[in-house]
């Protein structure tokens, strides 16, 4: 069956944010981009405390929500994400994530096209606090922390940008942004790690499209899936491309 994701009105809380998965220990949703994960300095809304305020107002709790922030997304970034009702679960799933039996897969549209089809990308990073950038460094650089990912380029490329879909084997900041624009291939409207190909104001073109894990109590397995929206540059593919790659998760 075709992939498909028609939330209806009933399926996106009082929040307007689209749940993908509940019950009485997770919360899956589609992350809008733009939203920060978690809060910062910035003040701006953040996932992490709109959702509680979703859950607090939709079960009528009293007192403070618990909700569990298992992993997070960059701020440009949307998708799938999941979220953990209880302290049990978001301990079982951060074991998850530890042990790797946690699957991220992204899909990206990048500048030009991997001379691979198909490969692993291993790399040291090293995170400047100071301006919140990563870059790869040389093997033996104090700091530096392993990023492992696996890529694969859907379909053919289009007016020279590359549909690539990445499943994360580790989970470093800004780690799909900047090992691609390592391979040679910048993110579509990444500013920091592709500004002389991107213009001011182009939206980042990476996407959270699957997150698979164990379920934390009944031990069996959830799959959340999320498509990109259906504007440019994902439009630049058929939504059959996208359906076809969901159906591999």
């Amino acid at each position: 069956m075709p992939f498909q994701e028609d939330l209806s009105s009933d399926q996106r809380g009082n929040s307007g944010i689209p749940i993908l998965y509940e019950d009485n220990h997770l919360l899956g949703i589609v992350k809008p981009v733009n939203m920060l994960s978690q809060e910062d300095a910035s003040g701006d809304p953040d996932l992490l405390t709109v959702l509680k305020a979703d859950l607090k107002e939709r079960y009528q709790k009293p007192g403070n929500v618990y909700l569990g922030l298992v992993h997070r997304l960059d701020r440009p970034v949307g998708g799938a994400m999941i979220f953990a009702k209880t302290s049990k679960a978001a301990s079982r799933l951060s074991e998850a994530v530890r042990s790797r039996s946690f699957s991220k897969v992204y899909l990206a549209v990048a500048h030009g096209v991997p001379t691979r089809s198909t490969g692993r990308l291993e790399d040291l990073l090293l995170k400047d606090e100071r301006t919140n950038t990563v870059k790869v460094v040389p093997r033996g650089t104090p700091g530096g922390k392993q990023a492992i990912l696996d890529y694969r380029v859907l379909g053919a490329p289009v007016n020279g940008l590359s549909l690539i879909q990445v499943e994360l084997l580790t989970g470093r900041s800004h780690q799909i942004r900047v090992q691609l624009s390592h391979l040679g291939c910048p993110l579509y409207g990444d500013q920091k790690y592709g500004a002389k190909l991107n213009k001011p104001g182009q939206q980042i073109a990476l996407w959270s499209a699957h997150v698979g894990f164990p379920h934390p109590v009944t031990k069996e397995h959830v799959s959340l899936l999320s498509l990109p929206p259906q504007e440019h540059p994902w439009s630049s593919w058929p939504r059959t491309l996208y359906e076809q790659a969901m159906r591999s998760f």
